[in-house]
């Protein structure tokens, strides 16, 4: 059984993000599942850092966005949005070339907040950093 308030279209989650950052450096959402969200991007000159590789900050991008995007098709946006409170993110091996994977999928879902954990596999399906991130869950005007 499917946990989101509604399933928009992959069509729709990418335009949503075409005109910020997940846009700019490539970023795609690439699957909704019942439970799950999927999104790649691309390891190129815009997510490299100096030394060739993919920077941290680009994973936690890639992160950040799974985990928001899920936590808002969670709730009612009618009466509720979300807003992220924490993440952290461990880097355990570099990429290169190639793209990325993430998998968002939720740890907790609450009343006041979610939490979230991201997977990041390389191009070969090898863990490359785990993340997760708190999400606080606000009522619209503040009730």
């Amino acid at each position: 059984m499917a946990i989101w308030h509604t399933t928009p279209t992959l069509e729709q989650l990418n335009e949503s993000a075409a005109g910020c950052m997940p846009g700019h450096i490539g970023l795609e959402i690439t699957e909704l599942g019942d439970d799950y969200l999927v999104g790649t991007l691309p390891v190129d000159r815009r997510t490299r850092q100096p030394f060739g590789i993919l920077h941290g900050g680009a994973s936690v991008v890639l992160a950040e966005t799974l985990g928001s995007i899920g936590a808002n098709l969670a709730v009612d946006t009618a009466k509720f949005y979300c807003v992220g409170q924490e993440i952290n993110a461990n880097h355990l091996r570099p990429v290169a070339e190639g793209e990325v994977t993430g998998t968002a999928r939720p740890v907790h879902i609450g009343r006041s907040s979610q939490v979230w954990e991201i997977r990041i596999t390389d191009p070969n399906g090898k863990l490359n950093c785990i993340s997760r991130i708190t999400m606080a869950v606000v009522a619209h005007g503040g009730q």
